[in-house]
């Protein structure tokens, strides 16, 4: 068994923010394998069983806030018996440029709250994580702002694409494993 947790923040203002693409990442594998969310007892979060080949995957989405996103995903490996190393972190990422991804193993948050969430929460930089780029801000727009922001029509074309894309992502990082999974997808072109 495997756990991808989509980061994000709750509550209908943040939807289609660009801070819960994580959200949207786990929502799509959902459905391309037939799952539906449930919430889950006792722990802030909701989440999905599905099948990936023949290992079974918990989808989850944390439902507190960001900078709390730990709680929960450190209350789910406890739930299911599962070690820091069968965990993928999905989370959106500024500093890759729009429509990108990046797989990798341990380290650091990279200032992300949420990843720097689950880094406390399980006291360990032993996890994988699959960041996706959602670009840095035009000049004169905060960044706690701009990720909160909704996509614009422009850009959601390309979050599509990228959405697709990490799925697919997910899917090798369970069947394949992360090292053969970044030699796939770490590539410069989207």
């Amino acid at each position: 068994m495997r756990l991808i947790a989509g980061l994000g923040n709750p509550g209908r203002p943040y939807v289609d923010s660009r801070h819960n693409i994580g959200f949207s990442l786990v929502k799509y594998l959902a459905g391309r394998h037939k799952g539906s969310f449930k919430k889950e007892d006792s722990i802030a979060a909701f989440s999905a069983k599905i099948k990936i080949g023949r290992e079974t995957v918990v989808l989850a989405m944390p439902v507190t806030f960001m900078n709390l996103s730990g709680t929960a995903v450190g209350a789910l490996l406890k739930k299911y018996r599962l070690n820091p190393g069968r965990l993928l972190v999905v989370c959106d990422d500024l500093d890759l440029g729009l429509g990108r991804i990046k797989l990798r193993g341990s380290g650091s948050s990279g200032g992300h709250r949420g990843l720097e969430s689950v880094i406390v929460n399980l006291a360990s930089r032993n996890f994988d994580r699959l960041r996706l780029g959602i670009g840095r801000p035009p000049q004169g727009i905060e960044p706690a702002e701009y990720v909160l922001e909704a996509f614009t029509r422009k850009e959601k074309e390309i979050i599509g694409v990228l959405i697709e894309r990490a799925a697919v992502c997910c899917e090798s990082w369970v069947n394949n494993g992360l090292t053969e999974t970044m030699n796939i997808f770490n590539k410069r072109s989207v």
